[in-house]
C-alpha cells in the first residue's frame, strides 16, 4: 500500500483492529502503554479540561486522559477507521465513569470548533496522514491559546548507526514475522515504508512552527526508536 493514502490507511487499520491491542502488547513487551502514560504525564492534563485524541485507534490515550480530567472534564477520541473505534467504544463501556466519547472523522479536517480543547494528543497517527503539516495545522486550530499537545510515533533515523540498524532488525525480523503469524504481514510491513516519508525530529519542529505553534520540542526516547513532539499553542 502507498503510505499516506487515506483510504488505504483506513482499510489497513480496519483490518488489524481485532488483533491490534494484543500485537502491540506482544511487540512492545507491553511497554507501549507506559510510553503513552509518560506522554500524558508530560502534558499534565487536569480535572475539568477538555482534551482530544486524534487518530485515537482503540482508545488507549483517550481513556488514560479520561482518568485525568474526570469528573467534570471531557475527552473526544477521533479516528477515520470504524473498526478501531468500535473496539474503543467497547472499552469505554467497561469504564462508563470515564468522560470519553469517540467519533469517526478525518484528523486533517475534524469539523470540530476552533479553540475547543485545552490539549490534544496523537499517537502513531501523524506518520499516516497524507499531509503532516496540514495535520499539525488542524491540531493547532483546535487548541485554545496556550493549549498543549503531544505527538508520539516511531523515530525516523539516519540510515547509518546502531539505532537505525536495530530499528530495521526490529521491524523486519520481529514485527513482520509476528504479524505474519496472524495473517497481517503486509499490514505491518507498511510500518517501515511509512517511515521513509515521515519527517525526522528537527523537521517536525519546523513544521509545527510553520503550523503556528509557539513552542515545539522533539526528543528521542526508547533508545532513539520513538520520538515525542511536545507542542504549545
Amino acid at each position: 500500500m502507498k503510505p499516506g493514502d487515506p483510504a488505504a490507511v483506513e482499510q489497513l487499520f480496519d483490518a488489524v483492529a481485532p488483533r491490534y491491542d494484543r500485537l502491540n502488547d506482544v511487540l512492545s513487551f507491553g511497554l507501549h502503554r507506559q510510553w503513552k502514560r509518560q506522554l500524558v504525564r508530560a502534558l499534565k492534563p487536569v480535572a475539568g479540561e477538555h482534551w482530544l485524541d486524534l487518530c485515537c485507534g482503540t482508545g488507549d490515550l483517550a481513556l488514560e486522559l479520561g482518568r485525568c480530567v474526570r469528573p467534570a472534564g471531557a475527552v473526544t477520541g477521533l479516528d477515520a477507521a470504524a473498526a478501531p473505534l468500535e473496539r474503543a467504544r467497547q472499552r469505554q463501556q467497561q469504564q462508563p465513569w470515564l468522560p470519553v466519547t469517540f467519533q469517526q472523522g478525518d484528523a486533517l479536517q475534524t469539523g470540530l470548533p476552533s479553540a475547543c480543547a485545552d490539549g490534544a494528543v496523537m499517537a502513531y497517527g501523524l506518520r499516516n496522514l497524507a499531509d503532516p503539516l496540514q495535520g499539525l495545522q488542524e491540531l493547532r486550530r483546535l487548541l485554545k491559546p496556550g493549549g498543549r499537545a503531544g505527538v508520539l510515533d516511531f523515530n525516523r533515523l539516519p540510515q547509518s548507526g546502531a539505532a537505525a540498524a536495530f530499528q530495521r532488525f526490529y521491524l523486519r525480523r520481529l514485527v513482520v514475522p509476528a504479524a505474519a503469524s496472524v495473517g497481517l504481514r503486509e499490514e505491518y510491513a507498511y510500518l517501515e515504508k511509512s517511515l521513509e516519508r515521515f519527517p525526522d525530529g528537527p523537521e517536525q519542529e519546523r513544521l509545527a512552527q510553520e503550523a503556528g505553534f509557539a513552542e515545539a520540542i522533539h526528543r528521542s526516547v526508547v533508545g532513539k526508536q520513538m520520538g515525542v513532539l511536545i507542542l504549545r499553542a
